[in-house]
């Protein structure tokens, strides 16, 4: 009889209930219990998990190692997918293995490549795939500096930090001084250039940014399995124009993502972003961890999630090729259930004490629901 697999997922991204989803739908019809942790305890990973617990606030990347290999130990995890501290996580992975515990993610030294935007990007350079101008600033004269040569350039400039995850941080530089028409409507990724400068000059600490020019549509994200022989065995280009979402495997996308993931040996899921710059398709970002929209991957046949942990335990799924590409599709959000939660006690305002109420029912039977965000279901355009 073939033993269920235990998966853990650490503090993740809410759209990851559709991971979870696939494993569980997995082609080989094979068991698989998850486990999740979560330092939100509305987070819906929490409540689609098997079982889930909340992590503890303020570890150290050392400690949360130590409590990674608690919890592997204790749960029984065969495979390990961090996303939070996964530096330090993969710096252990002979720890994780002696627990027998797998993890789902690259050695640590290509992952201390892409953590940096700029050693990434000389080191992508270096092997031929194309990459924007770029400059690195910490002061708002290095900001000024950079901003001129892009515009003098003919381009408009932005900034991101030099590391970070999933568009935090980015900012679009406007001339246009700070007005009403900044306040109408809704929020914006345009800040005006003055604005940023005075925030720079008032700021106690130097930032860590980078400049380049503001690249254009479309945007591809190439979703891959690499295995730790460095051989690809997928590779999907999702493209994003706007609302509008699809799919394609022309090689001017998967070429430079091969080449960046066998390269550098991003072992398992990897995420590599693409976007153009005039005429040539150039690298935005690269992700050690599965993207949030891999579960998209469902609509052109393939069930990547789950041929990630046949490789990290050892069984190979070969190359893997999608039978169709899906059609064109926008995302849209949805409900989904939330760990049930006691209601706070709270000090009556009248003369005999309010009961303590009991508490909830398991969380298969919680009604309450959150909104996954637009990663997350599909629909045909």
């Amino acid at each position: 009889m073939i033993s269920r697999v235990r998966v853990w997922l650490n503090r993740t991204y809410a759209e990851n209930v559709f991971f979870m989803d696939q494993l569980r739908r997995n082609p080989c019809d094979r068991a698989v219990k998850i486990h999740a942790t979560h330092g939100d305890a509305d987070s819906p990973v929490l409540a689609a998990a098997d079982t889930a617990e909340l992590e503890p606030e303020g570890l150290s990347p050392a400690a949360y190692v130590e409590y990674a290999l608690d919890q592997c130990t204790r749960r029984g995890i065969d495979v390990f997918v961090p996303r939070l501290h996964q530096s330090a996580i993969v710096a252990h992975r002979a720890d994780f293995a002696a627990a027998g515990t797998a993890l789902l993610a690259p050695p640590p030294e290509a992952v201390a490549v892409f953590h940096d935007k700029v050693i990434a990007y000389e080191a992508v350079q270096a092997i031929g795939v194309p990459v924007p101008p770029w400059y690195r600033v910490r002061t708002a004269e290095e900001l000024v500096v950079a901003v001129e040569k892009l515009e003098a350039d003919g381009y408009k400039a932005c900034f991101k930090p030099a590391s970070g995850a999933g568009g935090v941080g980015f900012r679009v530089i406007t001339r246009a001084p700070f007005s009403l028409d900044h306040l109408n409507g809704f929020p914006s990724p345009y800040v005006p250039l003055d604005t940023v400068v005075e925030a720079l000059t008032q700021a106690d600490e130097p930032v860590d940014w980078l400049v380049m020019p503001r690249l254009e549509q479309p945007e591809v994200s190439v979703d891959c399995l690499t295995g730790t022989d460095n051989r690809i065995r997928l590779a999907v280009g999702r493209t994003k124009n706007g609302r509008r979402r699809g799919f394609t495997l022309h090689e001017q996308w998967l070429e430079p993502a091969r080449m960046i993931a066998e390269g550098f040996g991003l072992h398992y899921l990897s995420n590599i972003q693409f976007r153009m710059f005039g005429d040539t398709p150039v690298l935005m970002d690269v992700n050690t961890r599965p993207a949030g929209g891999l579960h998209q991957l469902s609509l052109c046949g393939v069930n990547a999630p789950w041929a990630a942990v046949q490789l990290a335990l050892g069984e190979d799924p070969g190359e893997m090729t999608p039978p169709f590409l899906g059609q064109d599709y926008t995302v849209v959000s949805g409900p989904r259930q939330l760990r049930p939660v006691a209601i706070p006690h709270q000090r009556a305002e009248v003369s005999e004490p309010l009961p303590v109420p009991a508490p909830e029912p398991a969380a298969a039977e919680a009604v309450a629901v959150d909104s996954v965000s637009a990663a997350g279901q599909v629909l045909p355009l």
